[in-house]
């Protein structure tokens, strides 16, 4: 099924109906590659760095065991997954990541742990869902 697929994971969604479907899109191609991919805001970093004292690696690290529970459920699933970090404006580096790599697909999670929601997308699954060629599976 698909090769390549890039998951933009944020730590605001719930991700748990998102393994299953991982599966369903990989499946039965063991060398299917799942990137996970967070941004950390310019925000995020310099609050922590003035209000913490981190540096990127640091919060890098904080948020891979953030991750953890997601990504042990991926292991048991026997999925391949890599995770990257990058900094910067959300949707623009979303964007050039999607555009600059060789992606079939698109994963995103909509279902907010958050039940205050005032629109049915999210902003940023609303604009990569348009702005993009490729498939997006938004999963809830």
């Amino acid at each position: 099924m698909y090769k390549n697929i890039i998951l933009p994971y944020d730590f605001g969604n719930s991700f748990e109906n998102v393994p299953d479907q991982l599966i369903k899109l990989t499946d039965p191609d063991e060398n299917a590659m799942i990137t996970i991919f967070n941004v950390i805001t310019e925000d995020e970093m310099s609050s922590d760095v003035k209000f913490n004292g981190k540096r990127f690696n640091e919060i890098v690290e904080d948020k891979k065991r953030e991750l953890k529970p997601f990504t042990d459920k991926l292991d048991e699933l026997n999925l391949t997954y890599q995770v990257r970090f990058e900094t910067g404006r959300v949707i623009p580096t979303l964007m050039n990541e999607i555009k600059n790599n060789d992606y079939d697909m698109v994963v995103m999670s909509n279902k907010r742990s958050k039940r205050e929601i005032k629109h049915v997308l999210g902003q940023v699954t609303h604009k990569i869902a348009k702005r993009i060629n490729i498939p997006v599976m938004i999963v809830k």
